[in-house]
């Protein structure tokens, strides 16, 4: 597979997982320093990661979620929280991955997105 299929099919799972006002948003703030940075992630993160067959992307949003639970990478985190429920994860699923976080990535990581998840349900319901 060539680099602009894989970039289309990245674009496809990106739009998905993220939606398209993020997806769009992202495109609007290309910049000659992040463009490529930007293709890179598409084509490989989404393009050659998310497309494989042997998860589904309910599994992986919570494998993400974890990781990025464990390294306290609020930004990517806030993004995988909200895109979370575009794969079907429930509020429920999320809170029991935070309460399993808390025995693996620790007391201050699963607190502290407690209420990051809090503020995100929030602004999806306001």
């Amino acid at each position: 597979m060539d680099d602009e299929v894989r970039y289309q099919q990245g674009m496809e799972v990106r739009r998905k997982v993220l939606g398209d006002a993020h997806v769009e948003r992202t495109l609007d703030h290309l910049s000659p320093l992040n463009e490529e940075f930007q293709n890179f992630i598409t084509r490989y993160a989404w393009g050659e990661t998310w497309t494989r067959p042997g998860l589904s992307h309910h599994t992986r949003s919570m494998i993400t979620i974890a990781m990025l639970i464990a390294l306290n990478r609020e930004a990517e985190l806030r993004m995988h929280l909200r895109a979370a429920f575009n794969n079907g994860v429930t509020r429920d699923e999320l809170k029991e991955l935070i309460m399993h976080s808390a025995l693996y990535c620790g007391l201050p990581a699963a607190n502290a997105t407690l209420h990051l998840a809090q503020q995100v349900f929030d602004e999806m319901d306001a």
